[in-house]
């Protein structure tokens, strides 16, 4: 069997120039180059060969250029970790290029992204399906934020509708007052182009599980997530892209990580991701609420790859090189795609 060739489907902090109006945090769902050099060497651990294809953008330009054909792009399959920029269609954009090209995929397909960035569908979804969820409802204007009923009572938290990497957190998120609520719906609106989430501020511990695999996906040891002390915010949220403020952060982890917590955490996010019908990996976080039981947060079907990130910190917990985790990641989605099994002919396997 011959080694597949791997593209790879990525941006990174520069693929997209910043235009004045933006918010400081707007590239923050990018990958710095050592992430494309850490996939490149995980599909050389298995192998096989990683093309670079770029941003969805070249990835467009490409498949143009070749016109289809019975090997576009050189590839054999694309591992996709490009976020897009602007709308909650943005994290499906390679994806659907891919599928039009006729190029296998590893990673959830573009409507599992595309759903699960918009967090409101995503709650109402996984509600139905039996997975805790916070109280929560969307506002579009000043008005609705003015006017419109609660969904639970103060404290409350305003977040962007549809982003991911704590884009659009801030310290002042977490409200107190209408006055608060309203001024927070408006940064969102004008900076973010969408709705605000608000919903309640839920007190407890902060929890992140990595899955990998299918039918079913392998849940790794959760990690407990730091939180800034005075605000209850998770650390990781505030920090970077200038969303920190002033001063330094200080740090708490407020909960103890019982056996008996960790199988319903793992259990919680094995029916978030099949709910989603999530693919090959995913990340999704949990809050506990005042009586200590485990509420979502979010899902993440397309998570950072970095080595500073959850990947990084499992890979070294289980004394394995990241090369190694991501690898794992990479050969979900090869054996979900029966492609690696031998092949006559070079032909891709069905």
């Amino acid at each position: 069997m011959r080694p597949l060739r791997i593209g790879l489907v990525y941006e990174t902090f520069e693929t997209y120039p910043r235009r004045t109006a933006d918010p400081l945090d707007v590239h923050v769902e990018f990958e710095p180059e050592t992430t494309i050099e850490g996939l490149e060497a995980a599909i050389l651990h298995l192998g096989h060969r990683p093309v670079r294809l770029g941003s969805p953008h070249a990835l467009l330009a490409g498949l143009a250029r070749e016109g289809g054909g019975s090997d576009p792009l050189g590839v054999d399959v694309a591992f996709n970790l490009a976020e897009g920029l602007g709308g909650r269609n943005r994290e499906a954009w390679a994806p659907v290029l891919l599928e039009m090209g006729g190029i296998p995929t590893i990673g959830s397909d573009a409507l599992s992204l595309s759903f699960s960035l918009d967090k409101a569908w995503t709650n109402r979804w996984l509600a139905a399906a039996g997975v805790p969820v916070a109280p929560q409802t969307t506002f579009a204007s000043a008005e609705e934020a003015e006017r419109e009923e609660l969904p639970a009572p103060f404290p409350l938290f305003v977040k962007p509708r549809w982003e991911g990497t704590a884009k659009g957190i801030l310290a002042s998120s977490l409200v107190t007052s209408r006055a608060e609520l309203v001024r927070e719906v408006v940064r969102i609106v004008t900076d973010y182009d969408q709705p605000a989430l608000v919903e309640a501020f839920l007190p407890g511990a902060e929890y992140t599980l990595t899955l990998i695999g299918n039918d079913p996906p392998e849940v790794l040891p959760a990690l407990q997530r730091a939180l800034e002390r005075k605000t209850g915010i998770g650390l990781h949220a505030l920090e970077g892209a200038g969303r920190a403020g002033d001063g330094d952060l200080e740090h708490e982890t407020r909960g103890i990580l019982e056996p008996e917590l960790e199988s319903r955490l793992g259990e919680l996010a094995r029916l978030a991701f099949e709910a989603l019908e999530c693919r090959d990996f995913a990340r999704v976080d949990f809050r506990l609420d005042a009586s200590g039981r485990p509420v979502f947060l979010e899902i993440n079907p397309l998570p950072t790859f970095a080595g500073d990130g959850t990947f990084g910190i499992l890979a070294e917990l289980e004394g394995v090189t990241l090369s190694e985790m991501l690898g794992r990641c990479i050969l979900a989605g090869l054996e979900r795609l029966g492609l690696t099994k031998d092949r006559e002919d070079g032909r891709r396997a069905p």
